[in-house]
């Protein structure tokens, strides 16, 4: 079998869901069926194997996860990895694919099999302390579980599931419909092979029942909003005593009254006074671990950023520590007496006369608004 790259094979995107693998399978399945190619009905076949087996990769959430993480390298039966597809015969692939048009699987008769549970996603709120340093909570959630009084089987206690009588516990029967003959899902046990005539009385037959389930999640340091945690096996119960899907615990980062986040790195702003901002002098800059002194030099600008290296978020997968950046932002005085806005006159007319430049931005801008104007008149 080629080692084609899967998603190519199906001609999808990498980030195709379920629905559009399915499709992407029957679409090629239907193309490449040997019948319809009766010029080359080998290569058909190839390519309607090909289609099969990245179609049971992808479909299978675990297996995906591999392949997207390393490749073949990580579905390879050699190196641990799965069974290759390509190793069934063609009835095989057929059975597969045509189960859903027909009600059944294609050649084999096979019986079908317990579905696994459906996974589950749990929104989890998150304080910016808690993503950054990590904590562990609780959680409840509402889920089926499996039935503890038949222990998934759905049959009451002391009595078992029987083999269906419709279909001999094959899981489908064979129909002829005109010149076909395909193979149909049993309409006694629905393709279980099995019949349940003393269903059991807490989960009515089905194996499983509806319950809140409390579980402990340990949130790593350093998480993020969009970052997932999957608890194996703690989705919903299949049916009767198939696997349990699995939970994935999705989180979100609620916002914070000072810092905000961007990747690694924390921001946050400070008010700072005009004497401060023009003779320099120390302020006091919260962090996540604590206070800290800043140092403002002389003449500072409002919206000057202090880069406090080492202060912000160290990554949950490892690496170099972000940094915390302080903007300051310089305040206009309010609620002046008579005397304090003298005092503010006096001072703007000391600063006029003595010939210097105290204000860079307002000539700077004063220059650009010249020329822009004289733009305009030429």
């Amino acid at each position: 079998m080629s080692k084609k790259d899967y998603y190519e094979t199906l001609g999808v995107s990498r980030d195709a869901s379920d629905a559009d693998l399915k499709k992407a399978y029957r679409r090629l399945a239907m193309k490449h069926h040997p019948d319809r190619n009766t010029d080359d009905s080998e290569a058909a076949e190839e390519k309607f194997k090909e289609a099969k087996e990245a179609h049971e990769i992808l479909s299978d959430a675990n297996k995906r996860a591999a392949y997207d993480q390393y490749g073949h390298a990580g579905v390879d039966p050699s190196m641990g990895g799965r069974q290759g597809a390509g190793a069934g015969g063609f009835e095989d692939v057929f059975g597969d694919v045509f189960g859903d048009i027909f009600g059944g699987g294609g050649g084999g008769g096979r019986r079908q099999r317990a579905q696994r549970g459906s996974d589950l996603q749990y929104n989890l709120e998150l304080s910016l302390e808690d993503a950054v340093f990590g904590t562990e909570v609780k959680i409840r959630v509402p889920t089926m579980v499996g039935c503890k009084t038949c222990s998934g089987s759905g049959a009451k206690e002391g009595t078992s599931a029987t083999t269906c009588t419709t279909c001999g516990g094959a899981g489908q029967v064979r129909m002829q419909q005109g010149f076909f003959a395909v193979q149909q899902t049993c309409p006694q046990c629905r393709g279980k092979g099995k019949m349940i005539s003393d269903p059991c009385p807490d989960c009515h037959g089905q194996g499983r029942k509806q319950e809140q389930k409390t579980l402990s999640v340990k949130v790593p340091a350093g998480v993020d909003t969009g970052d997932r945690i999957r608890l194996a096996n703690e989705g919903e119960a299949g049916e009767h005593g198939a696997p349990s899907g699995d939970l994935y615990v999705q989180m979100h980062v609620k916002q914070h009254a000072i810092f905000t986040r961007d990747d690694n790195d924390l921001f946050c702003e400070m008010p700072i006074s005009i004497a401060t901002a023009a003779l320099g002098g120390e302020i006091e800059v919260p962090t996540l671990n604590g206070k800290l002194r800043l140092k403002i030099p002389a003449e500072t600008q409002t919206g000057k950023s202090f880069r406090m290296r080492g202060k912000g978020v160290k990554p949950v997968r490892g690496g170099m520590t972000g940094d915390l950046l302080c903007r300051v932002n310089v305040e206009t005085p309010v609620k002046l007496s008579n005397k304090q806005k003298d005092m503010i006159k006096e001072f703007e007319k000391s600063l006029q006369k003595d010939g210097k430049q105290h204000s860079p931005q307002n000539a700077s801008w004063g220059d650009r608004m010249k020329s822009f104007f004289d733009d305009l008149k030429a």
